[in-house]
Formats: C-alpha cells, sequence, structure tokens
C-alpha cells in the first residue's frame, strides 16, 4: 500500500480548498509516513497576465506558507513526515525565472514540482486552450513545452502530471497515448532519466480517460528505458482527496515492475516501498 502523497494544495493556493491542519490531520489518519503540500507558485500567470474568470490569480504570499508549515512540521514530527514543498508553473521568461530561483534560494522548500499549466498563451486545463486546434497539435504543443521545462534553471526535483493538457480536453476521445506521440514522449522519459528527476504519477486524471497521469502506457515505456524513480501524488486541493487511488497505482506499478516510490527531501531521495 502506498503511504505517500507528495502532491496537494491547501489555502495557501488559489485554487485550494482545505486548511493546513486539516489536510494534515487527514494524512495521519490515512496512516502516510510521508506527506507534501506542494503549494502553486504561477508565475507562469503573473508573466502573461492570464485570468481565470474574468479575475486576476491570486499568488501566494510565500512568507505566510512557510512559516506555518515550518512550526506543522515541528508539531506533527512525531505523527508524520510532512514536507512543505513548492509546484512551480514553468514560463519560458527570465523574469518568472528568476523568481523562481529567488523562491529556491529564499525559503529551501524541502521538494519542488516543475509543471506545465501554460502553453501558447493558454492554461492549457481550460477550453480556450483548445479552440481552433486538432488534438493533434494541441498535445504536441504541450509535450515540447514539458520537454522545454526541463531544462529549466532552477532547482527541482519532480515532473509533474506529464498529461495534465489531456484532463479537461474538449476531445470526444481526450486519452493521452503514448503510440500517438511516441516521439516527443521518447524525448521527455529519456531527459528525465538523464537529469535524474522523478517522474509523478498523478491520480487528479477528471475526464482524460486514464485513472492517472501518465498513463500505464507512458510508466512502461519509462520502465523500459531504465526510468525507476516515480512519485505517487493525488494533486488533492481538500482533504477527501488525499491517496486517491492509492490502490489503483500501487497495483499499476507493481505490475510494470516498479518496487518503490521515490520521495525527494532536500536533495536526498528516499525510497519508499509500494
Amino acid at each position: 500500500m502506498i503511504r505517500t502523497d507528495m502532491h496537494t494544495h491547501t489555502f495557501f493556493s488559489q485554487d485550494g480548498r482545505e486548511d493546513l491542519r486539516n489536510m494534515l490531520e487527514k494524512a495521519v489518519s490515512l496512516g502516510l509516513r510521508y506527506y507534501g503540500t506542494s503549494e502553486h507558485f504561477d508565475y507562469d500567470y503573473w508573466k502573461r497576465g492570464l485570468l481565470i474568470g474574468g479575475k486576476q490569480v491570486r499568488q501566494i504570499d510565500a512568507d505566510a506558507y512557510f512559516a506555518r508549515a515550518r512550526r506543522l512540521q515541528r508539531e506533527y514530527a512525531d505523527k508524520i513526515r510532512y514536507l512543505a514543498g513548492c509546484e512551480f508553473a514553468y514560463e519560458n521568461s527570465s523574469a518568472a525565472q528568476e523568481l523562481y530561483l529567488k523562491t529556491a534560494d529564499k525559503f529551501k522548500p524541502d521538494y519542488i514540482i516543475n509543471s506545465v499549466h501554460v502553453c501558447l498563451g493558454n492554461d492549457c486545463y481550460f477550453p480556450e486552450f483548445f479552440a481552433g486546434k486538432s488534438k493533434e497539435y494541441a498535445y504536441n504543443a504541450y509535450l515540447y513545452r514539458v520537454l522545454e521545462s526541463l531544462d529549466a534553471p532552477y532547482p527541482y526535483d519532480v515532473v509533474g502530471h506529464i498529461g495534465y493538457c489531456s484532463r479537461n480536453a474538449v476531445y470526444k476521445d481526450a486519452k493521452l497515448r503514448y503510440a500517438e506521440y511516441a516521439d516527443v514522449l521518447d524525448k521527455i522519459l529519456i531527459k528525465i532519466i538523464e537529469k535524474n528527476k522523478i517522474l509523478e504519477v498523478n491520480t487528479s486524471s477528471k475526464t482524460a480517460g486514464s485513472d492517472f497521469l501518465p498513463d500505464t502506457d507512458i510508466l512502461e515505456r519509462y520502465f523500459s528505458l531504465g526510468g525507476r524513480k516515480v512519485l505517487f501524488g493525488s494533486d488533492a486541493h481538500d482533504a477527501f482527496r488525499i491517496a486517491d487511488k492509492r490502490e489503483q497505482v500501487s497495483a499499476a506499478l507493481s505490475k510494470i515492475g516498479f518496487t518503490r516510490l521515490t520521495v525527494p527531501v532536500r536533495g536526498e531521495f528516499i525510497q519508499e516501498e509500494l
């Protein structure tokens, strides 16, 4: 049974729906050994002036987040290994990247997930991203953005939710299949291995046609290429979804041949048995 969940969000993130203490209490009740909050740092939105529902995205109060997280780390130390992390939303502008570098240097998060949300000027979760685009064009654009993000100049440990573009896609068949994007996916997976990064298995798949992202076919290819570092993340934005689908992920990973999860802690990779 998986006893980690390293991709979650609380009220500190603009779309979080739960207090941090409530999330920790739920993680403890589920018997997790490692629990992490990876609050959103949306400097991609800031740089491009993007809106959600006509409103500016609230940027995180990083000082408040890390101050509270460090207090709760001490308070819960005898119950769970709680890690205070970040999700950096990749943006290729020097201004945004400088902010990520400063954030990492100032707060020294326990781990960083590097994710792609914005592509071709829009967040590829929303319908606007897909307007006038074929599935092949939209998904290739997203995947090449992921490939580009792997060379980000700021430190990161985890490559987040590959397949994010399929979560809320407008296509009748939204599933992102390895066979259809093998060339770019191979480039991504090989570079993840070469850079010694961790591939996240994210269970917030919504209408992607998969129980988790990336799906089994991509995980099988990663394993065949020599990739062994995987991380479990529910992407929970409330306590109800913490560790969601951990049984399915554990079974799928074990069937492929994975025996461990990799938990990043301040540059150290801790191996946790599935």
